[in-house]
């Protein structure tokens, strides 16, 4: 099981997405291009265009909207990330400099917002009213999951369900969209598209839990950032919540402290009280139930090699090491 075997079932649909989004991500003014090039081309393992093809195919799509619309969720998930780098004001995204890093904070605001509309740009593209409700919907959801994260941020006080609304809107909800519209393009009917939808969500959300684990425990070179970053901008996940919940008086208030001051100076003490408490191996024990409740969701579907591919997703989305 490999990322590049699941891309192998749909290796000319890719291709042909890859080619769409470098034709429409091309603007008259070079700064546009100049930094959508940067993003776009910044090493992601492009698991929700993968998705939607897949699942499209999976449902015996035969037109070319799929293309369509995987480029239209990649710009999304790029506009999120140019936007979460300066709310973050992170330097480095993948181990290269972000945006915000080359360009400033101004630049890359305005390129995401760039790619955001020319998503919509694409997505009236198909006509389908069904498509532009769950984009309007998704791309809603994710809105109020940033401001939500913001909320959140150096409230060591935040709990478990705080944290899983802001995963679900921030990530899931995108994964959720992708598989949903493989459905949709393809016509199929409710029960199909409601499996699929279940399916990315539940994929998203192992996806998510998983990055948390690996910011605690992963190798830095693999990664490709250092780790801590949650701990360092004040975000308690998961991890965070549970070992804060289980550790003695003195180690949560070295943990209060850290997120209150999204502070990684801690980074080594705090590592090891989230891995005595088990609070690691509980997240990535979470994460391996949403993944085996997506390939449930699958069951509907008829067997087939890209069904398959589904399902080696949501294994290889929780067996990964960056």
């Amino acid at each position: 099981m490999s990322i590049d075997r699941i891309r192998a079932c749909v290796a000319d649909d890719l291709q042909a997405t890859d080619q769409l989004i470098l034709t429409r991500l091309s603007s008259d003014v070079a700064l546009i291009n100049q930094i959508g090039h940067h993003i776009i081309q910044s090493g992601g393992k492009r698991v929700r265009p993968l998705m939607l093809l897949l699942a499209a195919k999976a449902c015996g799509y035969q037109g070319t909207h799929h293309h369509t619309m995987a480029a239209v969720v990649e710009f999304i998930h790029t506009s999120t990330l140019l936007h979460d780098d300066v709310v973050d004001e992170a330097d480095t995204r993948r181990g290269k400099a972000t945006a915000n890093a080359n360009w400033g904070n101004a630049a890359s605001v305005l390129v995401g917002d760039f790619l955001y509309s020319r998503s919509f740009q694409l997505m009236v593209e198909p006509q389908n009213l069904r498509i532009l409700s769950i984009m309007a919907e998704t791309t809603n959801v994710i809105a109020a999951g940033e401001v939500l994260q913001l909320l959140n941020c150096r409230d060591a006080d935040t709990d478990s369900e705080r944290y899983f609304q802001v995963i679900y809107r921030k990530t899931a909800k995108l994964f959720e969209a992708s598989a949903q519209l493989g459905a949709v393009l393809a016509l199929q009917d409710a029960a199909i598209e409601s499996a699929l939808a279940c399916y990315g969500k539940e994929l998203g959300n192992a996806y998510q839990l998983i990055d948390d684990v690996l910011d605690y425990s992963a190798d830095e070179s693999e990664l490709g950032k250092a780790l801590g970053k949650d701990l360092a901008e004040g975000k308690p996940t998961l991890p965070l919540i549970l070992a804060l919940a289980r550790a003695e008086p003195e180690e949560q208030q070295l943990i209060r402290h850290a997120i209150e001051q999204g502070s990684d100076e801690n980074l080594t003490q705090i590592t090891s009280i989230i891995q005595r408490t088990g609070a690691l191996t509980e997240t990535q024990q979470q994460a391996l139930a949403a993944s085996d409740r997506a390939i449930a969701a699958l069951s509907p579907l008829l067997d087939s090699p890209y069904k398959t591919a589904l399902i080696d997703l949501a294994h290889l989305a929780v067996n990964r090491s960056h």
